[in-house]
């Protein structure tokens, strides 16, 4: 990025992604100050005393009380919004939970950005908001809704989003659990062998935010490209990594599972812009002249259908294996704080 001496927001920045994007950029001159923004003071302290850096500086607060996250804005250059409630069952139980987190306050984060004059505002969404059928999926296609709506208005600071799918070891992920199975000598529990998800690491998940942050114009989506795999091969793929012989018991599809994610829905599809390894979806900028949406309507075409991981490029074991070799936790040679 031709970006120098510039202040970066992140919000949830104590998760899985703002850890990811904090080791890439700490030891660039691409940004001069680092705000991590989250409501978790332990973690803070945690990163604190591993980083020990004047760049990094810490806001307590959170994106559901704008009034907590004006003052972090203040003298930012960019946000990249990753605050969320992103664990499915228990948005299923406390749905109204998810949209205050979820929808509210990225709203919130957005005025916020509008006020303080921020060139860039960068919120990150899942392959659940496509399609949704859970109360975490639906919140996030609302956080895109009101992503686009407000980008619509906004002259100063330009909104765009990104979608992806399952980021392999992140926080409350499948592969920590598996892990953690292993090393308590328990049966590995599977929901469904053949339920597939998408297969992306902590740094391709970066980058698809950096290149949102290069190409995107206001209400932009992008989406990239990944390959998927099912349930079952992922578990046996750890198990063969870790030269383990733990069972494998399958305890039943979860509160709000999908058999497989969307990234692209074929909506989206039929406007959707290849851009190589990642699509960009444009914002629709139509008006409220209902003429454009009836009697002025787009047929979409018959053969077009969504992206997702059932027809994405499937990874067999030895696929899945070669995968899983380039995640720090795998190896010894971590390259920077981590939360795992």
């Amino acid at each position: 990025m031709e970006i120098k001496d510039k202040t970066l927001l992140i919000t949830g920045g104590t998760g899985s992604f703002g850890t990811a994007v904090l080791n890439r950029f700490l030891q660039t001159d691409h940004f001069k100050e680092i705000r991590i923004f989250s409501r978790d003071e332990k973690k803070q302290d945690d990163m604190r005393n591993h980083y020990k850096n004047d760049k990094i500086k810490y806001y307590i607060g959170d994106v559901r009380d704008f009034n907590s996250v004006e003052p972090a804005t203040r003298g930012v250059d960019y946000i990249f919004h990753a605050a969320a409630l992103k664990q499915v069952p228990s948005c299923e139980f406390f749905p109204m939970q998810a949209v205050e987190t979820n929808v509210v306050g990225t709203q919130n984060v957005i005025r916020a950005a509008s006020q303080s004059k921020v060139k860039k505002v960068i919120c990150l969404s899942t392959d659940k908001a496509a399609y949704p059928i859970n109360a975490m999926g639906i919140s996030k296609a609302m956080m895109e809704k009101v992503a686009v709506a407000e980008a619509r208005n906004l002259d100063e600071t330009v909104v765009c989003l990104t979608r992806y799918g399952n980021v392999m070891a992140s926080r409350g992920s499948v592969i920590p659990l598996f892990l953690k199975q292993i090393e308590n000598n328990e049966d590995i529990t599977i929901t469904d062998p053949n339920m597939t998800r998408f297969l992306m690491s902590l740094d391709e998940a970066v980058e698809l935010v950096l290149f949102a942050f290069e190409h995107a114009n206001p209400g932009d989506l992008f989406v990239n490209k990944a390959p998927a795999t099912n349930i079952g091969i992922l578990a046996e793929a750890v198990k063969k990594m870790k030269n383990a012989d733990n069972k494998v018991k399958i305890i039943g599809t979860r509160h709000g599972e999908k058999l497989y994610e969307t990234l692209c829905t074929r909506e989206e599809m039929a406007k959707a812009e290849d851009m190589g390894d990642f699509y960009r979806i444009p914002a629709d900028n139509r008006n409220l002249n209902y003429a454009k949406f009836f009697s002025e309507g787009k047929n979409i075409e018959e053969e077009l259908e969504d992206y997702n991981s059932h027809n994405t490029q499937q990874q067999d074991l030895e696929g899945v294996i070669k995968l899983l070799s380039t995640l720090d936790i795998f190896n010894n040679d971590s390259k920077g704080y981590s939360i795992y």
